[in-house]
This record gives C-alpha cells, sequence and structure tokens, in this order.
C-alpha cells in the first residue's frame, strides 16, 4: 500500500482525464481517456496497481514547480555528479489556445527528460496495471518503445534505447550528459480509434510538449486576470478548477481521485470523480473570480443535457452525474486494492447518486445568476430547465433530505437545504426576464418568504445560541455560515454574528481549521472521525470578511491556506493529529473556498478604505462651524 502523504503528489490535466506523479518521479495515478475510467496506474491505492517512475540512479534531492502558468510539472533532481530536469504533461491537441484549451487531446503523457549540468544516469521502471490493478498486461518491444495488451487497452511506450521485460514491467537506464534532452511518452488507445497508440519521434514529442505548455499560456492570458491578495493561490486554484473540467461535455468533477480517505484507516472513502451539481455549480462561481468562466454556457448545457427528463416539482433532480452525463453510478468496492495506508475500502462509482438533495437547485441557480452575462447565449430548453429548477424548490424545500455532506443516516430537515431552495427562488426572482418566466415570479416570491419564514423560526436554537444543523436540532453545521455568503441574512445580523461565533469557538481544532459538523453525534450514519475540512475554515474567513472583520477574516484564511502544497494544492480535509492532508486529491471544494475568501477579503479591504477615504473627505469639507472639537 502507498504510505506516501497526499500532499507529495502534483496535478497533470488534459481536461479529459488526470495523472498524479509524486515527488521522486513516479506517476502513481492515471486514468485514460477520462477522470471516472479505470486506473493504468494505481499504486496510489495499492502497490500491485502500476507505476511509471523515471529518476536518477544516483542519490538525489529535488525541488519541483509548475513549468510556467501551466499544469505541467517540473521536477529538478541533483546529483552529485550532475542535474536532470523532468518535465511531465498531458499533452494538448494541435489547435488548443485560448478557449479551445481541452479540444481533440491526443491522450498521451510526455516526460521530458534534460540534462542541465554534468552527467545522469536515469532509471526508468514501467509497470502498467489497466483496470486498477486486475490486468497484467503482456509486453512486448516495439522499435524505439515497448507495447501492452490486455484488457481493452493498447498502450504503447516511447522509450527511446530499448528496454528489458518482464513480469509485465519494463526497465532502462539512460545515460545523459549535459544538453541532452530524451522523450518518453505514454500513449493509450482501443481497438477501434482512429489513431491507434503508436511509438512518437523525438521532434514529434518535442513539439507537443512545447505546444501544451504555450497552449496554458494562452488560455491564462484570456482568463486570468485577477488581482488581489493571495494573487499566485487564487490563480493556481484557478487552473485546478478548470482541469478538473471535462472539456468534451462541459461536465466538472470533484476530485482526481477515488478513496482517499477522510480518516486514515477508516471507511470514509469515495469515489469523487464525477460531476456533483453542487460542486460544479460552485467551480463555476469561483471561476468568474479565478479564470473569467467563459466555458459557462458549455456547462449549463451539460447540465440541461443530464438531467433531461429529470426534472420538475414531481421529480427530483438527480444530483451527480458521470462525466458524459451518465445517470447510474452504482458503488461497488474493489476488495483486491489495500487503499492507501491500508484505508479500505476502495471504492468505484458512488452510492449518493441517487440521494435527494435539495439544496443542489439553490446552487444550480446561484451560479447561473453570477455568470447571467452569458445566459442570452444559452438556448430555450437550458432556459426553461432553470426555471424548473426554481419550480422543483418551490415544492421540495417542505422535504427531508440526505443534505450538503451526503449523510447516509436518515434524512433530515438540514437547514442549509431550506436556505438554498430559497436561493434558487430569490436568483429565479432576478432572473425571470432572462428566463422568459415573469408568469411565475409571484409564486417564486410567495415560496421564497414561507421557506425565510421556517428557517428563522425553526432553524434559531436559544439553546445553542446559533443557526444549527436540521430544524429541531442543537447540532453545530459549518454550512450554516453560507447564510450571509449567500445573502440570506447579512453577516453582522446578531443571530448570524451568534453563529459565526458558535462555530468558530465549538467546532473547530487546537488550530482554529473547521470540522463540518461533530461525527459523534451520528447524523451521518458512518463509523470513524475525519479531519476538519479546508472548505468550511475559508467559509468561516469569507463570513468573518462580510461582517467586517477582516483582519481575523485574514488570520483564518492564513491558517487554512498554510496547508497548501508546495504546488498550491489542497486536498479534502486535514488531519487534526498530524497535520496532513486527507481526502481526494486535488479537491475542488477547497480550491472553491480559496479562492472565494480571497475575494471576500479583498472587497471588505477596499470597502473599508473607501469608508475611512469618504469620511476623511467628509471632516475635511466640514465648515469651521461644524467641525469636531469646536
Amino acid at each position: 500500500m502507498s504510505t506516501t502523504p497526499i500532499a507529495d503528489h502534483a496535478f497533470l490535466s488534459d481536461r479529459h482525464s488526470c495523472a498524479l506523479v509524486d515527488r521522486a518521479g513516479s506517476v502513481e495515478w492515471l486514468c485514460f481517456p477520462r477522470f471516472d475510467g479505470p486506473s493504468v496506474f494505481g499504486r496510489l491505492l495499492d502497490d500491485d496497481a502500476g507505476h511509471w517512475q523515471v529518476q536518477p540512479a544516483a542519490d538525489w534531492t529535488a525541488t519541483r514547480r509548475y513549468a510556467g502558468r501551466s499544469l505541467a510539472l517540473e521536477t529538478t533532481f541533483r546529483t552529485a555528479d550532475g542535474e536532470l530536469v523532468l518535465t511531465d504533461a498531458l499533452g494538448l491537441g494541435p489547435d488548443n489556445g485560448g478557449h479551445r484549451l481541452g479540444i481533440d487531446v491526443p491522450h498521451v503523457l510526455v516526460r521530458r527528460l534534460a540534462c542541465t549540468a554534468g552527467t545522469v544516469d536515469v532509471l526508468v521502471d514501467y509497470r502498467p496495471r489497466p483496470e486498477y490493478g486486475l490486468v497484467v498486461p503482456l509486453l512486448s518491444l516495439l522499435d524505439g518503445g515497448v507495447a501492452a495488451r490486455g484488457g481493452a487497452e493498447w498502450l504503447v511506450l516511447t522509450l527511446p534505447g530499448g528496454a528489458e521485460l518482464s513480469g509485465g514491467r519494463a526497465r532502462a537506464r539512460l545515460h545523459l550528459q549535459e544538453g541532452d534532452a530524451v522523450h518518453l511518452a505514454l500513449h493509450r488507445s482501443t481497438l477501434g480509434d482512429a489513431v491507434p497508440a503508436h511509438v512518437w519521434t523525438q521532434p514529434d514529442l518535442a513539439e507537443l510538449m512545447d505546444r501544451t505548455l504555450a497552449a496554458w499560456e494562452s488560455w491564462c492570458d484570456l482568463h486570468q486576470s485577477y488581482e488581489g491578495p493571495w494573487q499566485d493561490l487564487v490563480h493556481v486554484s484557478g487552473r485546478v478548477l478548470f482541469g478538473l473540467s471535462y472539456q468534451p461535455s462541459g461536465a466538472i468533477v470533484a476530485a482526481g481521485t477515488t478513496s482517499l480517505p477522510e480518516g486514515v484507516g477508516g471507511e470514509r472513502n469515495w469515489d469523487y470523480r464525477f460531476s456533483w451539481v453542487r460542486d460544479a455549480s460552485f467551480t463555476m462561481e469561483a471561476l468568474w473570480v479565478a479564470a473569467c468562466p467563459d466555458e459557462a454556457d458549455d456547462f449549463f448545457a451539460f447540465m440541461t443535457t443530464a438531467a433531461a427528463g429529470g426534472i420538475g416539482p414531481e421529480d427530483s433532480l438527480q444530483i451527480m452525474f458521470g462525466v458524459a452525463g451518465e445517470h447510474d453510478l452504482t458503488e461497488r468496492t474493489l476488495g483486491r486494492l489495500r487503499g492507501w495506508r491500508d484505508s479500505r475500502p476502495v471504492r468505484v462509482g458512488n452510492g449518493a447518486w441517487d440521494q435527494r438533495q435539495v439544496d443542489v437547485y439553490g446552487e444550480l441557480l446561484g451560479a447561473a445568476a453570477r455568470l447571467s452575462d452569458q445566459l442570452p447565449r444559452v438556448d430555450e430548453e437550458t432556459r426553461t430547465f432553470l426555471a424548473a429548477c426554481a419550480d422543483t424548490a418551490a415544492v421540495r424545500w417542505h422535504d427531508r433530505d440526505q443534505g450538503i455532506w451526503e449523510v447516509r443516516g436518515e434524512p433530515q430537515h438540514f437547514l442549509y437545504s431550506k436556505v438554498m431552495c430559497w436561493v434558487a427562488l430569490d436568483r429565479a426572482i432576478d432572473l425571470a426576464d432572462r428566463l422568459h418566466a415573469q408568469d411565475r415570479v409571484d409564486d417564486w416570491k410567495q415560496a421564497r418568504d414561507e421557506i425565510a419564514a421556517a428557517v428563522l423560526e425553526q432553524g434559531w436554537s436559544e439553546e445553542a445560541g446559533a443557526f444549527t444543523q436540521y430544524f429541531g436540532s442543537t447540532a453545530l453545521d459549518a454550512s450554516n455560515l453560507m447564510l450571509p455568503i449567500v445573502g440570506f441574512l447579512p453577516a453582522d445580523d446578531p443571530r448570524m454574528l451568534a453563529t459565526i461565533e458558535a462555530i468558530a469557538g465549538r467546532l473547530t481544532d487546537e488550530q482554529g481549521l473547521v470540522y463540518r459538523y461533530r461525527t459523534e453525534e451520528g447524523v451521518d450514519g458512518l463509523a470513524g472521525e475525519e479531519g476538519t475540512f479546508l472548505l468550511c475554515t475559508f467559509w468561516l474567513a469569507q463570513a468573518l470578511a462580510l461582517s467586517g472583520q477582516v483582519q481575523r477574516a485574514r488570520e483564518v484564511f492564513e491558517r487554512a491556506a498554510a496547508y497548501v502544497t508546495d504546488l498550491g494544492l489542497l486536498a479534502e480535509e486535514v488531519d487534526p493529529g498530524t497535520g496532513e492532508l486527507l481526502g481526494n486529491f486535488p479537491q475542488a471544494f477547497s480550491h472553491i473556498g480559496l479562492v472565494n475568501a480571497a475575494w471576500a477579503i479583498d472587497q471588505a479591504s477596499r470597502n473599508q478604505v473607501a469608508s475611512g477615504e469618504a469620511r476623511v473627505s467628509s471632516a475635511r469639507t466640514m465648515t469651521p462651524a461644524m467641525s469636531p472639537g469646536r
């Protein structure tokens, strides 16, 4: 089983699939040709599930960074005799500049080895294991590479100089001198693909690497204009969120992996390689800040198509879909895999796909409102779909559900779910003209007011001194920090201030990081514990900023941002005991929280400065008789 810290992995993406590469130059996770496809390399979850390592033969030290403004990894190895720069990327297509990033990609993982000083001997260790380690393929030598046959995949490794083959494993040793550059590549295809996997020439791989780096730069030139505090972190988060999108459909996955645990050795291990309505909607809103989401119409088209025929007052919106719009995401366990640090079970699929979670209407319409300038571009079917979401929220807000945290215990009247139904109606009212739904506004207003009254009456607990997790409960829940963020209540409302203080004081660990809720209260129906949630900590920072407590907001933000890896990446949680990152990686929710909190703190700071300048200006224009102190 893998014991490599989750934080030690880098994230590569071509907007179709992703790879994770560790500090030692090993590809520990790769799913071709989709995020949710079976892994080719899965050592992240079991030693026998495959990897591809490239590293110096001699003792080495290493530093790493993303190359320019890309999701291509640059690792610099230093030995006693020389220096090697290893650049890893999932290759992009020939016309992938600007808005076209991710179109018609070749499904190639390319690795450039450049000796920049002295001499370096490099070891290559290649062990493909398709279908999550189930298949040990038959390897055979090609002119300039290695072919792997087994299962549905045809894999070709470009490896100049030959290799030693045994037991489904290829090993080679390369000798590089200063100025030498060699490209390796893994190309995947199936028997029916128009372009079968093949050995690539060195000039073609050099061109593939160069155009991949150039494509990312051109996308950043068009999209990344945020200027404010923590600018570098916000821009990296924007690239990560975009890298978690599936270009062919417009879907956005919640994370790049499955079954990285929320608690080491526990059962809270889930497959996050699907498109949640909630997570994807939040991602589109965060991209509005971090990357100017010109591709929003693709996302809304995906949601409309994926949910077609399954939305209306009598039918709840499915909460998540496969990246191509699949509905059935039945969960199964891969018993042969031991899991990261023996955290079992390893799951594929997600049993929450058929849960009822009524908050999703609010997140979807919240994203539509944020991106309303792009709504004129969407078709009439999408407008009809969004209006139907509001109609459904007006009815379904009465229902118990599994809530934002997808509890596997009994459904409850979760406060957050009610509030997000309020958001759905509030935003639909504002968008009524663009949705061609002016005739429904009166009904939407009535339902919105009923929800607000119920939340204020039944969601507040005098005993807890705060808004609580569900009607009649005294338990705290960090999702209630969203009340001011979505505009349900002002952040400086006394009840909201009390809720913020209750969460900051009673729902945090010793470092001041925020839990979702207390697992010992049993609402989620699962055994074991989990770490603190980075998203929830960023929510606390955002709520504090909205309440005018800007310095406290900065301090909370910095606590959470301290867990960003050297590459700017975040998982879902932090282990309260060890400080290690836990959960699937990289996690969209965490990067969403970072972006939105940074934006809120920047806006609050600007407002404070503007207010101070206005007061100074007003004092300077007073007549002597009116001036203070006279």
